[in-house]
């Protein structure tokens, strides 16, 4: 039995606002709807990710320690901008490990985190080709990032996406500091 209501409010969020899940990006309060589970009544936010075709109900109590979020300030976005103009940040530890860092921070929900994870992982076309696992976190944090700026700033994402080129390309040349990546990826092999 499931019961819709009508641009209801709960913990602050409302149907047909924005927000931001941590595990999949920024999604649409569609509806806040009553379905009985299990003999109980929850009252659950119904959360359209349009660009993934997925539907995602997360319970009304929930919504803060899941992490869901209204979206970021634009002085956050101008925040996230400048992290992307900043030295990259690379740890000499093992790719598996940062991986896992990079992860961590994509699906942490934080703007700021994702933004890191964009810097730290571009590459120029002067650089060196990146590994396929590089890649993906590379899209998925870039995804996220530009997903948000164009919803906060009310842009395209094709918009988006090119203020975020713009102030990557303004971030320090990593070509010329080419010999400890390559020493860097040396050790990974050897590992």
């Amino acid at each position: 039995m499931t019961t819709a209501k009508k641009t209801a409010q709960r913990q602050g969020f409302k149907t047909g606002e924005a927000i931001v899940y941590p595990a999949h990006g920024v999604g649409r309060i569609m509806a806040i709807e009553e379905q009985e589970i299990a003999g109980f009544k929850l009252e659950l936010f119904v959360v359209s990710f349009e660009k993934d075709k997925m539907v995602l109900r997360v319970p009304t109590a929930k919504a803060a320690s899941v992490g869901m979020r209204k979206l970021a300030e634009p002085a956050q976005i101008q925040k996230a901008l400048e992290v992307l103009t900043g030295r990259a940040r690379i740890k000499r530890t093992m790719w598996s490990r940062r991986a896992q860092e990079y992860e961590a921070k994509i699906n942490s929900g934080d703007l700021i985190a994702a933004a890191e994870v964009v810097r730290d992982l571009y590459r120029s076309e002067a650089q060196p080709e990146q590994s396929y696992s590089e890649r993906q976190l590379y899209e998925a944090a870039l995804d996220r990032v530009v997903r948000e700026i164009s919803t906060v700033n009310k842009i395209t994402e094709t918009e988006a996406l090119k203020l975020v080129e713009q102030s990557l390309a303004k971030s320090p040349r990593r070509a010329k500091t080419a010999e400890p990546a390559e020493v860097d990826e040396l050790q990974e092999e050897a590992a």
